[in-house]
């Protein structure tokens, strides 16, 4: 169970969220100061970097990760905390992927939409980590369209042995599970999972220090020194390593000239109601998490106290200026009638970093230094599954990491704000198209 609700950090220190106010225990890592020597340097606290953190020193490396602010204090502790087998980006992984795959590519793609499921549950397992982990989900459909994808989706689950995890659900199956009149029908996957996104990450952290990971916090990187040692030098420190991950996403602004154009922010806003009681039985009694068809969806789950945890409206202009309840509230409202006027206890954004053809972006920046970014809003499974792969790469296994660093990209040779721009009128195209079908 999660801990009690306190009172949240301040914003500089971590978001004024649900997730921050119940923490298991708060962070207290060192700033780095004057220099270490190591195998590994990771750049970046979220869930990519704490997990390739894990996955090294399990392996017997000498790890050190630097975080400008807190563990898990960018889009790790702020998404919605749901662990599901969706790949942002599949149809062009697989047009990409079989180019060097051939007739594997199905498979190799199926693998990695449940990699990440078994690599949390192991990890929270052998580690003991307390974040709210539980099973459950529906894949929810809006119109008759919909249901199209979704049959399709399920038969292929059946197909490769997931019978006893999926059931595929019609109007009136939908309303057994959810008091809601909003969906024609759903997919229902007990393999799929959700939890509290950042105690996991904390939890993950916390079990790479025991390996001996050296975490430093409040250390901000200047640059990266390129060669055959390379080097990662913070405001007061220095890391000289074998090898070096830049593992931030789309908050830091390292190697822009090297990886400008690649990634763009969408700011996505996330809200908790009041805890519920009796009602959160009402209205979910499965305790499921649940997210829609659509190309900009609308996401939900009960936290571990009773209150519904809803996000969605992802803003692709990449600015923050948002009234984040106000836009919410009808969405709530039109899922959950009962819900009319409830209390709002708390609010916050999560920048997710949008790659333009959805395909996570794996790469070097010199013989020694690896980049690994772009989840474009399904980050949870799969910085999990990179941190495996990086953790492979860096070791000496790169069949997976040239795989995905084989995909071209989509680079937009513009500043970030008109690649925005860019990716908003994107946006805007396939939803006015979604609507039409």
């Amino acid at each position: 169970m999660t801990a009690a609700i306190k009172h949240p950090l301040p914003a500089a220190e971590r978001a004024p969220s649900y997730y921050s106010a119940t923490l298991n225990e708060e962070t207290a890592y060192p700033t780095l100061e004057g220099e270490v020597s190591v195998d590994i340097a990771i750049i970046g606290g979220g869930f990519t970097g704490v997990a390739t953190a894990v996955e090294m020193a399990e392996r017997g490396y000498k790890v050190a990760l630097v975080e400008t602010h807190k563990i898990g204090w960018g889009a790790t502790g702020r998404n919605g905390g749901q662990v599901t087998g969706s790949l942002s980006g599949d149809a062009a992984m697989r047009k990409q992927m079989s180019r060097f795959l051939g007739e594997g590519v199905d498979d190799f793609i199926w693998y990695l939409r449940w990699r990440g499921h078994e690599i949390i549950k192991n990890r929270v397992a052998k580690y003991g980590i307390q974040c709210d982990l539980k099973h459950g989900h529906l894949h929810a459909a809006m119109k008759a369209s919909h249901m199209d994808e979704l049959k399709a989706s399920y038969e292929e689950a059946v197909r490769r042995g997931m019978a006893d995890d999926v059931t595929l659900l019609d109007a009136a199956g939908v309303r057994e599970h959810l008091d809601s009149d909003l969906y024609v029908g759903a997919i229902k996957n007990t393999r799929n999972m959700h939890l509290h996104p950042l105690n996991l990450c904390i939890g993950e952290a916390k079990a790479a220090a025991s390996l001996g990971a050296l975490i430093f916090e409040h250390s901000e990187v200047q640059d990266i020194i390129h060669g055959d040692r390379p080097a990662v030098i913070t405001t007061r420190g220095r890391i000289n390593a074998q090898q070096v991950l830049l593992a931030g996403d789309v908050y830091h602004k390292l190697e822009r000239k090297k990886l400008k154009g690649m990634i763009f922010p969408a700011m996505g806003g996330i809200v908790t109601t009041r805890p519920l009681g009796d009602l959160a039985k009402q209205i979910n009694p499965q305790d499921l998490a649940v997210y829609d068809c659509r190309f900009v969806l609308d996401y939900y789950r009960m936290t571990a106290d009773g209150r519904l945890l809803f996000g969605g409206g992802a803003n692709y202009s990449g600015r923050d200026s948002r009234d984040i309840e106000a836009e919410l509230r009808p969405c709530i409202e039109r899922t959950f009638p009962k819900l009319k006027g409830v209390e709002i206890d708390f609010k916050w954004s999560c920048a997710m970093g949008i790659v333009i053809n959805r395909i996570p972006q794996l790469g070097k920046l010199s013989k020694n230094v690896w980049y690994c970014q772009g989840y474009s809003g399904h980050g949870v499974a799969t910085t999990h599954i990179m941190g495996e792969v990086m953790a492979n790469a860096m070791s000496g296994s790169l069949e997976k990491f040239d795989t995905f660093a084989q995909c071209q990209h989509i680079r937009v040779p513009l500043s970030e704000r008109l690649g925005n721009h860019m990716l908003a009128m994107g946006m805007w195209y396939y939803q006015m198209m979604e609507k039409l079908r």
